[in-house]
């Protein structure tokens, strides 16, 4: 497995994985709206010196994605002044469970880090218990629950 980063190329399979992670999330977020929408500007990713998009290929086919982007809290309480913020986490559903989404998720937290950045963030449905698992495979621990009136 090579991991890459991102390229304009890569941005037809792209969208198609961002249509894939919206249908996964579908059922946990009924506030979304029908049909196809956006979450992200993935070309903007591409071209950020703030961002890194990065793909797996397996035999020269992308499997998976994933981001990385240095954001400033909205509070200025914190004591640290960048984060990265993790997105676009997706695996072709035919290459789930062999560890792909791990290393992306190391790839992306080792460039934070080259960044200087040690603070990482990303967001997961509080249903959705098998990403919440592989995160926190991956080091993540669960750092505030965001309520809505249904």
């Amino acid at each position: 497995m090579i991991i890459r980063e991102a390229t304009e190329k890569d941005l037809e399979i792209l969208l198609t994985f961002e249509q894939g992670i919206v249908t996964a999330e579908r059922p946990f977020n009924s506030t979304l709206k029908d049909g196809e929408i956006h979450y992200y500007d993935l070309s903007e990713f591409i071209k950020s010196p703030d961002a890194i998009l990065i793909v797996a290929e397996e035999d020269n086919e992308i499997v998976g994605s994933g981001y990385a982007l240095i954001k400033k809290p909205e509070k200025d309480y914190n004591n640290f002044e960048n984060y990265a913020y993790l997105g676009f986490m997706y695996v072709k559903p035919e290459y789930r469970g062999k560890g792909i989404n791990k290393v992306i998720t190391d790839e992306l937290v080792g460039w934070s880090k080259s960044k200087g950045i040690s603070e990482v963030r990303l967001d997961v449905y509080t249903q959705n218990e098998s990403a919440i698992k592989a995160y926190e495979k991956a080091g993540f621990e669960p750092l505030l629950l965001t309520m809505r009136l249904k």
